[in-house]
């Protein structure tokens, strides 16, 4: 995205996404085109597998991302060599659908259409059936108990547009349905089978044929055997052998623990029923015979081929490998092999036996630990090389098969990020990394990784995740003075906590930054802890020293008793390569050094001033008592200072460029401006200066000039103002900048240079950005001029969908003043941590 502004050319382009994967069964799917989409809040994300990043984020939908699903997907990617396009449908919790485009030739996405809207509650499940390149088959479920079939049409050349058509709307009562699976009915031309399964424990199959618009399904068997909840469904494309194919299979899964596979084999005419049949022999792989349907001219037997046991926990996905490519006399190949995915955090690849046919577990992965609650879904790559699984945690688990004569499966990078609304971000002050604090009631740390044989800034991960709560964390700040890494985090409880960079982070930056050393200001010689352990049912997490790490574990005899009391130790890990989720999740802990204890509710913002020397801290309030800023110093950790202005929750609070000044904005809709000076002692003095009613609605959000005594306020009433502190002590107001579409959440100014001209970032409710040029004029502290312009809006593809929670600037580097580069850090609601770069060409 290029723009020019009123200082020179603007381009901005992300860099970065960080973002966790909604917490719900079937959010996931991976295309024939070998991207992964799931859902995010209220965006539908895609990432790239081979680069472990998070491409771009699809907005469109008003809820919550529940399922998405590839047209084609893995399944059909032997069909998918010609296609130009790839397709994407996204259901969110209000019962939208969305169709996506994907143009294969310049990587661009479009919103085709949002489906009527069919659905009255959550779309539970999508499942779909290739027909051909133009032609897809697909069926929708939802919560309110109806699952609909729908045909859409692609264009054959680049003009022409989708076309959808409902082919049919089946109500299924009370009890809904949460797996569907569609398929071409054996040697029955243009039938097709529907088989959806839920809340009622039975396997319903469904016929249909198309005639004219529409296509009538007609209940056909029930299936039985499950004892609880079906989880999710799975037909094979047809298998046969000497190129008939007379069958196919069906997998299924559910909350008791089982997995059943199921035969449906071509059976003969409808005549055939009435005249009998030859039976087949009874044989080890198929001893159960189910029911008999027809489907026009045709019958089908339907039998259970087998029940497959392992799994120690409910199974939430199944799922047959893709067919490879090679096709004998028109059938792709169907590999005859089933992954699962369980709530015991294992994914197994099954396969059957070559002598006897008897199913087998061949392969697990995953392992079953204290640091996760299991997988919502498994899923093949297209090639069936890779297996994903997503997490409880919002987290993505990939493994490789990188054996040659035999199976061998790695653990693979993969992104990672919240998943609950991230709250309040930091920059280090080296800018090496980015702190993020979320309601997911975990502090995350991303960084570029560096590597020798790049030449540009290194791809973006996860490094970090220094504390993992017990309450929803509402912000954070890094202090800024020399010494080790250190922050402050706030979270839904009365005290706020200090946490100090152990051994283990500061060498695993190190390889992060390709710097044999930390920078000698950040890398205290006589650091002694290595990394934390979190202590049984508590919330603080305790250092582990680098000389008890070393110590041989008991062998008393105690080691194997799990109580309350005990809980499975952390190892501190120092890494040489961007981590996957099981280091992250336990390895990468921070020790807490202390407590600052004063408020009288939960923590709300933090800030800390720019030497490092104060931090401010303030909770959520309703009456002035309450709603005071403490101000701590670094170091001793004493309560130096107590601020009182306002009479409801402080929601911003900053410190100007020279620290003489600390501006805070409240909801009372008024901003107080304090100075702040020491007194020489231990002391410190403060006094309010101005305070000031400044919006009609609630003040989010406020941010200084880098380079004077200015600052912006932005407000819930869709405006932004620009203040400044005059030598006299009072505070005037120099402009407001043109009413914006949706309230601005968000604000952060950077300068270009010392003569006060520079950036006001803007975020916004809507989750849209953009970027202003401010120009501020004064002579002999008189303010001549103030000049406020639009450098660029940002396309809201690269736009967060929700409301944005928080701006940051990284501290700009010196260089040229021909090409300025400098790069800026959002977070919002929508679960997402965004990274720009900003080129400013004079």
């Amino acid at each position: 995205m290029t723009s020019s502004g009123g200082g020179g050319e603007v381009e901005v382009k992300g860099v970065f996404i960080g973002a966790g994967c909604n917490r719900i069964v079937n959010n996931v799917s991976w295309g024939a085109c070998d991207l992964v989409a799931f859902g995010a809040q209220n965006a539908v994300a895609i990432f790239s597998p081979k680069s472990a990043q998070i491409l771009t984020t699809l907005p469109g939908h008003n809820a919550s991302v529940n399922c998405t699903h590839w047209l084609p997907s893995n399944k059909f990617s032997f069909r998918a060599k010609q296609f130009k396009s790839h397709y994407l449908l996204s259901g969110d919790s209000d019962g939208a659908i969305h169709l996506w485009e994907l143009s294969l030739l310049d990587q661009k996405w479009r919103n085709v259409l949002q489906l009527p809207k069919s659905h009255k509650k959550g779309i539970t499940c999508i499942a779909a059936h290739v027909i051909s390149e133009t032609v897809v088959i697909f069926a929708s479920a939802s919560s309110d108990g109806s699952v609909c079939v729908w045909e859409v049409a692609f264009p054959s050349t680049n003009e022409g547009d989708c076309t959808l058509l409902l082919l049919d709307t089946l109500v299924v009562g009370s009890k809904s349905m949460v797996a569907l699976s569609l398929a071409e009915l054996p040697g029955n031309v243009g039938r097709m089978v529907l088989a959806m399964g839920g809340l009622d424990n039975k396997i319903h199959l469904y016929c249909g044929k198309r005639t004219g618009e529409c296509m009538q399904f007609i209940k056909a068997c029930e299936l039985k055997g499950h004892t609880d909840w079906i989880r999710s469904l799975d037909f094979s494309l047809p298998m046969g052998k000497n190129g008939e194919a007379n069958n196919i299979m069906l997998v299924s899964s559910s909350q008791d623990r089982g997995i059943r596979i199921w035969k449906m084999a071509l059976h003969g005419s409808s005549a055939d029923i009435n005249g009998g049949c030859k039976k087949e022999e009874i044989s080890l792989t198929s001893y159960i015979q189910g029911p008999i349907f027809t489907a026009g001219p045709l019958t089908y037997q339907v039998s259970l081929e087998s029940l497959l046991i392992g799994h120690e926990d409910w199974v939430y996905s199944v799922q047959w490998q893709p067919p490879s490519a090679s096709e004998t006399e028109g059938v792709p190949y169907q590999s005859e092999s089933i992954l699962s995915a369980s709530m015991d955090k294992t994914m197994m690849i099954w396969k059957p036996e070559k002598t006897s046919g008897i199913w087998m577990n061949v392969v697990t992965v995953g392992e079953l630990s204290h640091c996760a609650l299991g997988f919502y879904g498994g899923h093949w790559s297209p090639n069936g090389d890779s297996i994903l699984a997503h997490g409880y945690g919002g987290s993505f688990h990939l493994w490789r098969n990188v054996g040659t004569s035999s199976d061998n499966w790695k653990p693979q990078k993969v992104p990672s990020g919240h998943f609950a609304a991230v709250m309040d971000i930091s920059w280090a002050r080296s800018g090496d990394y980015l702190i993020s604090v979320s309601h997911d009631q975990t502090t995350r740390i991303f960084s570029p990784w560096k590597s020798v044989n790049s030449l540009e800034g290194g791809s973006w991960h996860e490094i970090a995740r220094p504390q993992v709560h017990g309450h929803d964390i509402n912000c954070v700040t890094i202090i800024q003075g020399k010494g080790n890494h250190r922050f402050v985090s706030g979270a839904e409880e009365k005290v706020s906590r200090v946490f100090e960079a152990p051994l283990s982070f500061l060498k695993t930056l190190s390889h992060a930054t390709l710097q044999n050393v930390v920078a000698t200001e950040d890398h205290l010689v006589d650091v002694q802890i290595l990394g934390a352990n979190m202590s049984a049912l508590g919330l603080s997490q305790k250092p582990i020293y680098v000389h008890s790490a070393d110590k041989t574990p008991d062998r008393s005899g105690n080691e194997g008793i799990d109580t309350l009391e005990t809980i499975p130790d952390a190892v501190p890990v120092i890494l040489t390569e961007p981590p996957i989720e099981d280091q992250l999740a336990w390895h990468t802990l921070w020790p807490e050094s202390h407590k600052l204890y004063g408020h009288g509710n939960e923590l709300f913002s933090l800030c800390c001033d720019n030497k490092g020397k104060l931090v401010a801290s303030s909770c959520k309030a309703q009456t002035a008592s309450v709603a005071e800023i403490w101000l701590w110093e670094v170091g001793s950790w004493k309560a130096v200072g107590r601020l009182q202005s306002h009479s409801l929750t402080i929601t911003q609070m900053e410190f100007s460029n020279d620290d003489s000044m600390l501006l805070a904005v409240s909801r009372d809709r008024q901003f107080s401006v304090f100075k702040i000076h020491g007194t020489g002692s231990d002391e410190i003095h403060h006094e309010l200066i101005s305070r000031q009613e400044a919006h009609r609605r609630i003040i989010w959000s406020c941010s200084w000039n880098p380079h004077g005594h200015e600052f912006a306020t932005g407000s819930r009433d869709k405006t932004v103002k620009i203040w400044a502190v005059t030598p006299e002590s009072s505070v005037k107001q120099l402009t407001t900048l043109s009413q914006f579409k949706s309230s601005v959440t968000a604000l952060s100014w950077v300068g270009l240079d010392s003569k006060s001209n520079g950036f006001l970032a803007i975020g916004m409710e809507n989750g849209l950005l953009e970027l202003w040029n401010l120009s501020i004029k004064r002579t002999d502290n008189i303010y001549s001029n103030v000049v406020a312009s639009v450098a660029i809006r940002l396309d809201p593809f690269v736009c967060h969908v929700s409301s944005v929670n928080r701006l940051a600037w990284k501290e700009p580097e010196k260089s040229g003043e021909e090409c300025r580069k400098l790069q800026f850090a959002s977070c919002g609601t929508d679960h997402c941590v965004r990274v720009f770069e900003v080129n400013v060409s004079v």
